[in-house]
């Protein structure tokens, strides 16, 4: 049987070259594996903390420096005919040895590397040294021989098979990391070992009956001289199977391959989050030789999927279907979860994880500029029934096709598609992030001069890698994407990749240039990123910086926003809507209201859309540090006001005031499997609460569906705008319309009043409005730094009362909750 030894103690690392600090030139260091230098300095408070002030720019000549990892294991002849090292990820660019002999280069992040080792391996004491070059010098040296490419960013990270946004990105902190970030070990073996196992689930007839079949393809690795019969047998274990009668199947190996197919008489299906449930099947695969050789599993689960791109009158949709279901895609993207990701473990990952399945999420896009996550981390999605989207890694750039990165850029697609590919989370995999849409409109064709740029990946080896690999795998070749393009070998062809009605759009003119009410001046088939920035929590903010005083634009604040005339663009979008604020904590509860108000206005007017519209991935849940920027979940792990409007836009029934060409229409989105019906009451009232005018309008809505009804003229034209209001409700369900922005409206001064009682799981507080008041929201982060409050953004008619529950933080005074500071509305940014 293989056996594997972890090779994680006893690691140090020392800086080898480079602009070494004085007090650390030829310093030993212990290290941690995995892990990288950055944590290993900080473990030995050699270096402060990057995330904190103004430290970033301090910390920069790490980046520039080589260094070099080595450990002492001790090895002794133990019957096994192989023995190969096997580092599971490398970051980035170094030279591998054992006892002084080189076992190979390597120079991609993305991937793992094997190396036979028994020529090296000695008896007794083996001195294992991974020596580390510098990313910065050879990113930029790879950019001199390759060519240079257009980029959004200073340094060359399209040179280097690296996370992107290692280099800094308009959210995240540079931070130039070198490291052995994933497990290194020493695997024995004798006769053959399983190379690589691909496991596919599909269940047969129709979603609510049915058995299903599993196959399994299996390529081996046989030691030299290895002639003994071998054979793969395969185990399935779950749902509704009896532990006595597990069924199992076995075939041949010809060659080094063998394929196994198993039929089950009946499983049981496998839904997104919101559709219904997550059984999982354990598929057991062994070799068999003289014993068993060598064992893996998989989890898997019995689903079909596939996204509808059939041309319609209106253009092309993008309709995600499961199950034959179609599912309207509730999304966001996710970038890694902390700059240095070797930090981010299971239950971080869980933590974050859930956090999306009470924002009413079911779809996480992972990034092109980042790393393609660990196991953990769709484990995770598929116990959760978190769809994921999965770009390969290139992010915003043209990139050379040339050699070395041809290579590297093939292995590191051919093993992740196969270490993904069994996961019935994973729906589609994804060329790269708008390097298409660059192509076509940022000026790229000029400056590549006939250059490469990447078209041979996105839109030749993946798919051909997919179709060999993983043919269940859905695929486009970018995002966003238009169905029907492709390339010619000098141009794109088909519709424009960024064409609202074909595909998968992204729609950053809100954010950069225009303001977010024109968000509904758009119908796309499926919006795959749009967004709007806000600070992080106010914990988080004072915690990380030590400006004195704080303000919008001090040092420590700068050195933490890192978008493109970011705050500019914040004041600029503010304004519309609301005054700026005069101190800084009103700033900060301002610019965090408007990021949450532009994103709702633009979900709940994609989801009226449906099925037109037929699915909005925000731009983004999570943030890597802490930092200004588009995240609903800031880098220390707390949620956003912004957190609250993904809930509410995505929750399961919704009512929202939508324009139409007729006129203010009631648009209800009913996401259940059950028929929705009522009668919808729908008011015009003064800020006061007195009733204008009102109607009865009875509805049905279909399980999945929606509903429009237009309002009658005389119940949706005000007579004083700046006084005046909608109100749908369902009785359950409610929605709301303004005439007027906050800052050209009536709205009074908040009279609130606030109890809070202790309860299981934390703080029930409830908050009794005496007036109108808007957007209700409790930044309990401020009473206590790890409190989450379950409601935000809650609008109440004067009388009403809504109960919030706190948690995280035991039970909590109703006089630091009733603060100013902390219970917060919009009328506090309107009144003065």
């Amino acid at each position: 049987m293989l056996e594997r030894r972890e090779l994680h103690d006893g690691w140090s690392v020392t800086a080898a070259a480079g602009p070494v600090p004085d007090g650390l030139a030829g310093v030993v260091i212990p290290a941690a594996v995995p892990g990288c230098v950055h944590t290993d300095l900080l473990a030995e408070g050699l270096i402060p903390d990057p995330y904190r002030g103004v430290n970033e720019s301090l910390l920069a000549w790490i980046g520039l420096v080589d260094w070099t990892y080595r450990t002492t294991f001790a090895w002794a002849p133990d019957g096994h005919d192989r023995h190969d090292l096997v580092f599971d990820g490398v970051d980035t660019v170094a030279e591998i040895s054992l006892n002084g002999q080189v076992l190979g280069d390597v120079a991609n992040q993305h991937r793992s590397y094997r190396f036979p080792a028994d020529q090296a391996l000695r008896e007794g004491d083996n001195d294992l040294v991974v020596r580390f070059r510098a990313p910065v010098p050879y990113a930029n040296a790879q950019s001199l021989t390759l060519g240079a490419r257009p980029r959004p960013y200073p340094l060359p990270y399209e040179a280097i098979r690296k996370s992107a946004c290692n280099f800094g990105w308009d959210w995240g902190i540079a931070t130039f990391t070198s490291g052995l970030w994933r497990p290194v070990r020493l695997e024995s073996w004798s006769d053959a070992r399983l190379a690589e196992v691909r496991v596919t689930a599909t269940p047969d007839g129709a979603p609510d009956a049915g058995g299903g079949t599993v196959a399994v393809d299996v390529r081996v690795e046989r030691a030299a001289d290895a002639t003994e019969p071998l054979s793969v047998l395969v185990a399935v274990n779950g749902p509704g199977i009896p532990a006595d009668a597990i069924p199992t199947a076995d075939a041949e190996v010809q060659g080094d391959t063998a394929r196994v197919t198993l039929s089950l008489a009946e499983v049981q299906r496998w839904w997104p989050a919101g559709h219904g449930d997550q059984p999982r099947y354990v598929v057991d695969v062994r070799l068999a030789g003289d014993g068993i050789r060598d064992a893996t599993h998989r989890v898997v689960g019995f689903r079909t999927v596939r996204w509808d791109t059939t041309p319609d009158a209106a253009g092309t949709p993008f309709t995600l279907v499961v199950n034959d279901r179609p599912v309207f895609v509730k999304g966001v993207n996710w970038i890694p979860d902390d700059a240095l990701p070797v930090r981010v473990d299971r239950a971080r990952y869980e933590r974050r994880l859930r956090q999306a399945v009470e924002g009413n999420l079911n779809l996480i896009r992972v990034w092109g500029g980042g790393i393609y996550e660990s196991d953990d981390f769709y484990d995770l999605c598929d116990e959760l029934g978190l769809l994921t989207w999965q770009d390969f890694l290139f992010a915003c750039a043209a990139y050379p096709e040339e050699e070395p990165l041809r290579s590297e850029v093939e292995a590191e697609a051919r093993e992740n598609i196969v270490r993904l590919a069994s996961h019935p989370s994973l729906v589609l995999l994804t060329g790269n992030n708008e390097n298409l849409w660059g192509f076509e409109d940022w000026g790229w064709q000029r400056r590549l001069d006939g250059a490469s740029w990447g078209a041979h990946y996105y839109y030749e080896m993946f798919p051909a890698l997919i179709d060999e690999l993983a043919p269940h795998v859905p695929y486009t070749p970018g995002s966003p994407f238009s169905p029907g393009g492709g390339w010619d070998g000098a141009a794109q062809t088909g519709p424009h990749p960024n064409d609202e009605a074909h595909g998968t759009m992204h729609l950053w003119e809100q954010w950069n240039r225009r303001d977010w009410p024109t968000y509904r001046e758009h119908r796309p088939r499926f919006v795959a990123e749009f967004g709007w920035q806000g600070p992080p929590t106010w914990t988080t903010l004072t915690e990380s910086l030590d400006d004195a005083p704080l303000t919008p634009e001090s040092p420590g604040m700068i050195v933490h926003q890192k978008a493109m005339e970011g705050n500019v663009k914040l004041t600029d979008g503010l304004l519309p809507h609301f005054r700026v604020p005069g101190d800084m904590e009103t700033w900060h509860w301002a610019m965090q209201l408007n990021q949450a108000l532009a994103v709702r206005t633009a979900l709940e007017h994609f989801r009226s859309w449906a099925p037109h519209t037929m699915g909005a991935v925000v731009w983004q849940l999570n943030d890597c540090w802490p930092v200004t920027s588009w995240a609903a979940i800031d880098g220390e792990g707390r949620a956003k006001p912004l957190f609250h409007a993904l809930r509410a836009a995505f929750a399961p029934r919704v009512v929202t005031i939508q324009p139409r060409d007729a006129g203010l229409a009631a648009v209800l989105g009913n996401d259940t499997d059950h028929d929705w019906t009522g009668t919808l009451r729908v008011r015009r009232l003064s800020m006061d609460g007195s009733e204008w005018d009102a109607a009865e309008l009875p509805f049905h809505v279909a399980a999945r569906g929606s509903l429009t009804l237009v309002l009658p003229a005389a119940l949706a034209v005000p007579v004083d705008a700046a006084a005046e209001l909608l109100v749908a409700d369902t009785g359950d369900e409610r929605g709301f319309w303004f005439f007027a922005e906050p800052r050209d409206s009536a709205l009074p001064a908040p009279h609130l009043r606030l109890t809070a009682e202790g309860v299981d799981g934390g703080t029930l507080v409830t908050v009794t409005a005496d007036a109108l008041v808007r957007d209700v929201t409790l930044l309990v982060d401020k009473v206590h730094p790890d409190a989450h409050t379950e409601e935000g953004l809650v609008t109440l008619l004067p009388g009403e009362s809504v109960e919030i529950l706190v948690t995280g933080a035991g039970t909590l005074a109703a006089d630091a909750l009733a603060d100013p500071r902390v219970l917060r509305s919009a009328n506090q940014l309107v009144v003065r």
